[in-house]
């Protein structure tokens, strides 16, 4: 599953993990990404979004059927 949110295409970020003799090495800090299943009534159907928390949060603020527009203007199949 790719780490990328399907609404604000949230990635994963790249830094530095410190020990405590200051020594570096890389790690990767990955977003809150869940897949979730939202009923869209004009559709009559269920539809499976790849959202992070924030965007989940964004989805019950703004309403179901506008950010599935605005999935389906970022490109992906819905």
């Amino acid at each position: 599953m790719s780490r990328k949110c399907q609404l604000f295409g949230t990635e994963p970020s790249f830094g530095k993990s410190v020990s405590f003799s200051h020594r570096r090495s890389s790690r990767r800090f990955n977003p809150n990404i869940q897949k979730k299943r939202f009923w869209l009534p004009s559709e009559r159907r269920y539809v499976r979004l790849t959202l992070s928390t924030r965007a989940i949060k964004t989805v019950d603020k703004r309403g179901l059927e506008s950010v599935v527009a605005e999935v389906r203007r970022n490109g992906h199949r819905v």
